[in-house]
């Protein structure tokens, strides 16, 4: 028989088997899914990570490593080491191979969210995503010093609005027995989604972190602290003693490595510098274990697919003897019950991976805006695409030759025995 004869055939085999094929088919579809998914979520999460700064030469702070220098400066994750001096980042600024320099306060938090103390020129500075500008989606910058500005995440998890009041509470851990309630500070600003760290952040000024500590000893508040009144604190000139981190844009590209090598041998105190992107491949590096692991379990879960398509298929063969010894005794060659058992196999397989990649995209269209706000991960294609094709064809071919293996076993069995099986 000819190929699309023996397609058409094998069609109408498994429409006579429709509920059983129809458990194959969506075996297949699931595991099409779960993997597409996997891959496509893996590399929206590296491509999220990586796009989370740029636009900044240099990232300075104590001397550390530089994995834990970006965990702390841009994620927000961990401790830093140690601060810098103030005079330090003056120093840094003046330099005439430096066009701009952004300091970076930490130290204190608002319901687990941590406190950024900066300049309103950070939100001018900081990119993402390539070259795209942190933008406001209410409101404008800090101006007075108990305005606030908020991140994304920060106002939705929370509830907070323009002109809500909140106060801080000292530490960076999730849990704090003081806070600066004496204090209070207004919200002016709510920023636009990014899907970075810039959602999770509650920006304030360097002076207002000042502020807040005025009239502390020791990390610790005192009485005369707490009389300091916020109109008091106005007044005053504020200036902090040290920072955690900056920010640091090179007036040329070229001299990005001779600057790196200057900070990080800077006499008057220990620095690291370090290039962002060069930090952040580091990073990813030391957790692509985890990447690894994924795409080999859902590489373990097409496998059982598969071997659903093959178990479909063996233990339907006992009831098809008849079937075979027929279309044998009406001339049917052995290539045809192959070629019948293989197409079926193809059939399951194809049908179940274009169902699964129409699945996957439907959900990725429909979740997307959702990782985006709350896991800060962006899917890589909204439409189906070259990789999407070739595991439909990869799953199709595999099938096929796995369909070889009941076709043979068919093969192999008389016509007597077929007509003689009992009904």
């Amino acid at each position: 028989m000819k190929t699309p004869i023996i397609i058409a055939l094998a069609a109408r085999s498994l429409w006579a088997r429709r509920y059983t094929a129809l458990l194959t088919i969506l075996s297949i579809a699931t595991a099409v899914l779960l993997f597409l998914a996997v891959e496509n979520l893996r590399q929206g999460a590296r491509a999220s990570f990586e796009r989370t700064i740029s636009g900044t030469d240099l990232i300075v702070g104590a001397r550390s490593s530089p994995v834990n220098l970006v965990l702390y400066s841009v994620f927000q994750i961990g401790d830093p080491t140690n601060n810098i001096t103030f005079e330090t980042y003056e120093d840094i600024s003046a330099r005439p191979d430096v066009a701009w320099t952004v300091p970076i306060s930490l130290g204190d938090t608002h319901r687990g969210y941590r406190v950024v103390g900066t300049t309103p020129e950070y939100f001018d500075r900081y990119k993402y995503a390539g070259d795209r500008d942190i933008t406001f989606e209410n409101g404008r910058s800090f101006d007075d010093l108990f305005d606030t500005v908020l991140g994304a995440q920060v106002a939705r998890e929370l509830g907070y609005d323009m002109d809500t009041t909140l106060t801080l509470s000292h530490g960076l851990g999730g849990t704090s027995f003081v806070n600066h309630d004496k204090k209070p500070f207004s919200v002016v600003g709510i920023l636009e989604p990014t899907g970075t760290p810039v959602d999770r952040s509650v920006y304030v000024s360097i002076a207002a972190v000042e502020a807040i500590h005025v009239g502390w000893k020791d990390g610790t508040p005192t009485p005369a602290s707490r009389a300091v009144s916020q109109d008091r604190l106005r007044a005053l000139d504020l200036q902090p003693e040290s920072i955690t981190a900056l920010l640091v844009g090179a007036k040329s590209r070229i001299q990005t490595l001779r600057l790196q090598r200057d900070l990080n041998t800077y006499a008057q105190e220990p620095l690291q510098a370090v290039i962002p992107g060069v930090a952040l491949s580091q990073l990813w590096g030391t957790v692509s274990i985890v990447e690894r692991a994924l795409a080999i379990v859902s590489g373990f879960v097409v496998a059982v697919g598969l071997i659903g398509v093959l178990t479909s298929i063996l233990t339907t063969l006992n009831e098809r003897r008849r079937e075979m010894a027929i279309l044998r005794s009406v001339g049917a060659r052995g290539r045809t019950i192959v070629g019948l058992l293989v197409s079926e196999a193809a059939l399951i397989a194809f049908t179940g991976a274009v169902l699964g990649v129409v699945l996957l995209y439907a959900l990725l269209w429909a979740l997307n805006p959702y990782l985006e706000s709350r896991f800060s991960i962006s899917t890589v294609s909204k439409l189906p695409g070259i990789t999407d094709a070739y595991v439909v064809l990869a799953l199709t071919f595999i099938a096929a030759m796995l369909g070889l293996i009941p076709a043979l076993i068919a093969l192999k069995r008389s016509v007597s025995d077929g007509l003689s099986t009992r009904i």
